[in-house]
């Protein structure tokens, strides 16, 4: 790939040139553009002794951009702090002439590094992405209590009106397939912005809709739209925090996919009960658009890729030196790959690899789970007991308590892959991320058979009431799990993984609503959720199998990912 820049001495990058070295410098800054660098970043004068991070390891980050990028990409450029705000490259073109450019990376101490933000202000932009996540997620189910009284209003089947449900659930589904690769192009912030704006728009049409048409194509298009924090939300996080300062921040985003669903019913029931089913939606516009405020206006761009890509652009221009580039304006993919990667990739894994398929139909049966309780605790409180739907929303409490108590344990999981780490030398076998999964795994069973045997009619509803609690204590457990064990399976193809994972995990969602009422009442209330519970055992086997026959898998994988020191190992064993 050869470099050029064009006549406004812009950065224009060709497939012409392969790299032939990389070379490092931290000399002390004394030329003009060095002081420039110390005057954008605002890092000052540093003192001799300050030292400067070198991640080991730093191209096993899976939240880098693996994907935009070729495998021949040194993609340290995102992780080092240096003195001098470069690491000099040289290269060389087809034709044999050389080039030395000057990869922009984060000086030391930098403040535009979001990593060296104050630990206050990483907080409250993790409060506000984690609540963001919580507001979305509550979208999904809030509506739930509302749908009889939609499918009065315009005069349409039950299952019609679920579909306001399902069509938000498929919109999740689709929209991570192009949001997530257009934030390693464009940055997290405008993706944000953009999708989360057409989402409040979207929400007015469904509260003033005046035919289920509408109401279906407008809850579809907030689907797609609003995916988008869901599937951002582990980067943005990972850009702010170090690995081992990660674990309570990612607790507090866990919990938020599954207690907005749970608190949704509760909102929604009295709502709708004193309100009416419009109220669903402006309460909705309310939230999304305060959530809307604060992530634009007081969130600023975490991604280390796009900052530091804004950042030689700056310099190129007050400089007058085209040499100021980042990795992605030398070595990115062809447009053709990119698309491949960001397309099929997903996929592939999903039909190639036996960790990724049945991952992901474990994740899908947990995530029908969720959503079959939206319409099988009505059925259960509502017709069996007669109650109110903002009563029955009240039962939901334990599951949300159960997803709370679960975030609480996750440092306790944390603390002990830390420990697993300095057994393996800081290399665990990905299979360590199943231990979790293989404990809890148990709790989503034992839920849905009390839930099962105690819903009879005559009986009290202390019983359906608390089986909430196991199963939403196991669900965080069982979804960081299986999320971390594929991240480290595939690493590099980890994006992809997760994305393949999330689309047959939100068709499945999706299609549950539609046939839970019709199961429930021909197997009855009991068999119902017997089938249920049974199939979730079955599941149990899953994290066990992977357990003893992983590594073998991945083993003999195409895509799973190998340590760069295996790798070396394995070449001269084919070497000799």
């Amino acid at each position: 790939m050869s470099s050029d820049t064009d006549s406004d001495g812009h950065f224009a990058s060709h497939s012409h040139f392969e790299p032939l070295n990389t070379t490092r410098t931290y000399q002390e800054p004394t030329d003009h553009a060095s002081r420039l660098v110390r005057k954008l970043t605002g890092t000052g004068n540093l003192n001799e002794e300050k030292l400067f991070r070198i991640p080991t390891h730093a191209t096993d980050d899976p939240n880098l951009p693996h994907r935009l990028l070729s495998p021949n990409a040194d993609l340290t450029e995102y992780t080092e702090e240096t003195r001098t705000g470069e690491i000099l490259r040289t290269t060389t073109t087809v034709d044999g002439r050389t080039q030395t450019h000057k990869l922009v990376t984060f000086t030391v101490g930098d403040k535009e590094n979001p990593k060296n933000w104050s630990k206050l202000f990483r907080w409250y932009c993790t409060m506000v992405i984690a609540f963001t996540c919580f507001t979305v997620a509550m979208c999904s189910s809030v509506i739930t209590p509302g749908v009889n009284l939609v499918t009065k209003e315009f005069d349409v089947s039950r299952t019609v009106g679920l579909l306001s449900v399902t069509f938000f659930v498929v919109g999740f589904g689709v929209g991570p397939m192009f949001f997530a690769p257009l934030s390693e192009i464009l940055g997290r912030r405008i993706i944000y912005a953009t999708t989360l704006g057409l989402a409040v728009i979207f929400v007015i049409p469904c509260a003033v809709a005046q035919n289920i048409e509408t109401l279906l194509v407008c809850r579809f298009i907030d689907g797609i739209a609003f995916s988008a924090p869901m599937t951002l939300v582990g980067g943005s996080l990972a850009d702010m925090w170090s690995t081992e300062e990660r674990g309570v921040p990612m607790a507090a985003f866990s919990a938020a996919p599954f207690l907005g669903p749970a608190l949704g019913p509760l909102v929604g029931g009295y709502l709708s009960d004193g309100a009416g089913w419009r109220w669903l939606y402006w309460f909705q516009l309310i939230l999304s658009g305060c959530v809307y405020l604060l992530l634009v206006l007081t969130v600023p761009e975490t991604y280390a890729p796009t900052i530091l890509k804004k950042r030689a652009q700056k310099l190129r221009k007050e400089t007058g030196d085209n040499a100021f580039v980042t990795e992605q304006d030398l070595d990115t993919r062809p447009l053709s790959e990119q698309l491949k990667i960001f397309l099929f990739r997903p996929f592939q894994l999903l039909f190639i690899e036996p960790i990724v398929l049945f991952m992901s139909l474990y994740m899908s049966v947990l995530y029908g789970l969720l959503y079959m309780f939206f319409v099988a605790y009505p059925i259960v409180f509502v017709e069996g007991k007669g109650w109110s739907y903002g009563s029955t929303g009240l039962m939901f409490i334990p599951l949300a308590i159960g997803v709370i108590c679960s975030a609480c344990c996750a440092g306790l999981v944390n603390g002990h892959y830390l420990k697993m780490c300095k057994i393996h030398n800081g290399r665990p076998p990905a299979e360590v991320r199943l231990i979790p999964m293989m404990i809890s795994c148990w709790m989503i069973p034992i839920g849905l058979f009390i839930f099962a045997w105690t819903s009879y009619p005559r009986l009290v509803w202390v019983g359906p009431c608390l089986a909430g609690f196991p199963v939403g204590f196991g669900f965080i457990f069982l979804y960081n799990a299986a999320n971390n064990y594929l991240v480290d399976s595939y690493m590099h193809q980890a994006a992809s993984a997760l994305a393949a994972k999330t689309f047959i995990r939100s068709f499945w969602g999706a299609a549950t609503v539609l046939f839970t009422t019709q199961m429930y009442h021909r197997l009855g209330y009991q068999w119902a959720s017997t089938l249920l519970a049974f199939l979730a055992l079955a599941c149990c086997a899953i994290p066990y199998v992977f357990w003893f026959y992983g590594a073998r898998i991945r083993k003999m994988s195409r895509y799973a990912y190998t340590p760069p020191e295996e790798d070396l190992m394995q070449s001269e064993k084919e070497r000799r």
